[in-house]
Formats: C-alpha cells, structure tokens, sequence
C-alpha cells in the first residue's frame, strides 16, 4: 500500500485545479505539501475534513507548507463545494483520467471509482516524509497533520 512510498520521491502529478487551471506538485520543491486524498467533497465525512483544514490555519501560517486537496470530483463539483464553503485552498480534480493520480499514490479504489483517505507529506525536496490512510468513513484528525509536520521541523502552533 502507500506506506511504502514515505522515504520515496512522491510521484508528481499535474492536476486542473476548481478554477481550471493546472497544478504539478513537483512545482512547489522547496516548500513541504500536505497532499490530502478525500473520496468525494460533498460527502458529509469528506466535507466536515475539508472545513477542519480550512479552519486551521496553524497548518498554513508557515508559507513553507502548503496543503493540496485531490478527489475524483469534476472541476464543477470541486468549485462548487469551495464556493459553498469559502474554500480557497487548492482542490484538485482527479476526474480523468479517472484516478490516475490517487492510483499513483496507492489510494485509488477502482470498484467504487474514488480515492481513500489517504494523506502524504511530502518534504522540500520532494520525498514523501509520512502518510496515514484512513477506512471509508473514517475522518483523519487534523492533530496527526500537526505532529508529522512538527517532525520535518516546521511546527504548527495552535
């Protein structure tokens, strides 16, 4: 599973963004990334982790991290639940081809056509530094976000 990817360079990805634009991971070397899975936005499970990241700031203050959200999600969709819930952080859309990126990672689930909860911290220099997948329906806790971060050096305060 993608346990095996933490010591590894993250597999690089170019994704549209909610606004249409695209996004390639390997574009923020030099500043660590929160790279965050969510099966599908509207979700209750996935919008109530959505919020909590929006919320804390903590993760963010430091401009040295930055936090990527991707689902299976359209563009449309994706703009739509940011514009719904002030999200301004970047979403991206993993639509087609249809889970390429979650399958990179390890987290893409072919039968019911979505990405698992997978989370990945990605360092400065592009290597995945550690990940927490969580079971359908299973919210991932924003203090694990908050200690795995402290590891690289860069410690959220709350």
């Amino acid at each position: 599973m993608s346990d095996g990817l933490v010591g590894h360079p993250a597999p690089d990805l170019t994704l549209t963004d909610q606004h249409g634009r695209h996004v390639t991971l390997s574009d923020y070397r030099g500043a660590a990334v929160l790279l965050v899975f969510v099966p599908f936005a509207f979700s209750d499970t996935c919008t109530n982790e959505l919020i909590d990241l929006r919320d804390a700031s903590d993760l963010t203050e430091d401009r040295a991290l930055e936090v990527i959200v991707v689902s299976c999600d359209s563009i449309y969709t994706l703009k739509a639940w940011a514009d719904a819930h002030g999200y301004t952080g970047e979403l991206l859309s993993d639509f087609w081809p249809h889970g390429e990126a979650a399958s990179a990672y390890g987290v893409f689930n072919p039968q019911k056509g979505l990405a698992t909860r997978g989370t990945f911290l990605i360092d400065a220099d592009g290597s995945v530094a550690w990940s927490v997948i969580n079971p359908t329906g299973q919210a991932r806790e924003i203090d694990a976000y908050r200690e795995a971060i402290a590891q690289l050096g860069r410690p959220a305060a709350r």
